[in-house]
């Protein structure tokens, strides 16, 4: 997993979930600095000992963890094997920080393989969904592991798989994120119906007719949220506001 982080000498990292220190010990040889961010006190104390100087353990859960506060003045790598159970929040946390501060060049974790591929599943599988879209929206996404449970011990009941997500600017225009997050979940919790349906709750409670929302984004309203790709999320998202006052309808 080292190789696979290919860590380099003036590198600055930040480690989530380091645990018994397995792949800590073996980073902090290789880097300038390490910060690794442990939830479990005990688990911390007993690694603590082990680090050179210029690695350091921070007791903290890192969903509540400000992470613009350990970034300093030159970019901060991330690397970890994250829990299971958290890391799809984990993972729009640290996109998120990417992208408020552009320090972040890349995060290279271990997932559960579920989770692994829905961060690179292809527009129109079963696996492309929300985590894949707001993911890809700020970071190009390669998977650069795959390890049965036979590599762990206690051997867990899943398989697993290591990703590297390398963050950029956003790939489409988006004008409202917030806006364009909400229109993603809403449709996608409907993803079998047809987009005019899927829509609906979405544009509705904006006061906007879905129909006109998906001709004006010059989007068949009988296709499934499923077949879009980012581009045409985008410019449905963008369309939305854009209506004009005919678009929309009076809600009592």
């Amino acid at each position: 997993m080292v190789d696979a982080i290919a860590p380099r000498p003036d590198d600055r990292f930040l480690e989530i979930g380091p645990g018994f220190g397995i792949l800590t010990t073996r980073l902090a040889r290789r880097v300038r600095e390490l910060i690794a961010v442990e939830i479990d006190r005990d688990l911390a104390a007993r690694l603590a000992p082990s680090l050179p100087p210029h690695a350091r353990i921070v007791v903290a859960d890192v969903l509540s963890l400000d992470l613009t506060t350990l970034i300093g003045g030159a970019p901060l790598r991330v690397a970890g094997n994250l829990p299971y159970n958290i890391s799809s929040p984990i993972l729009f946390k640290l996109i998120e920080t990417a992208r408020r501060t552009d320090a972040i060049p890349d995060a290279t974790v271990m997932l559960q393989l579920e989770v692994a591929e829905r961060l690179i599943a292809r527009v129109g599988t079963a696996d492309y969904g929300v985590l894949t879209i707001l993911t890809r929206l700020h970071a190009d996404v390669t998977r650069v592991l795959t390890l049965p449970p036979g590599a762990f011990r206690p051997m867990p009941k899943v398989r697993s798989a290591v990703v590297r997500l390398t963050f950029r600017p956003p790939a489409v225009d988006i004008a409202d994120g917030a806006l364009f997050e909400r229109l993603v979940r809403t449709i996608f919790t409907q993803r079998r119906k047809t987009l005019l349906n899927a829509l609906r709750p979405f544009a509705e409670g904006l006061g906007v007719s879905p129909s006109d929302a998906l001709a004006k984004a010059e989007i068949d309203s009988r296709r499934r949220p499923e077949t879009l790709d980012l581009p045409e999320l985008a410019r449905l998202a963008r369309t939305v506001p854009e209506l004009p006052p005919e678009g929309r309808k009076l809600r009592t």
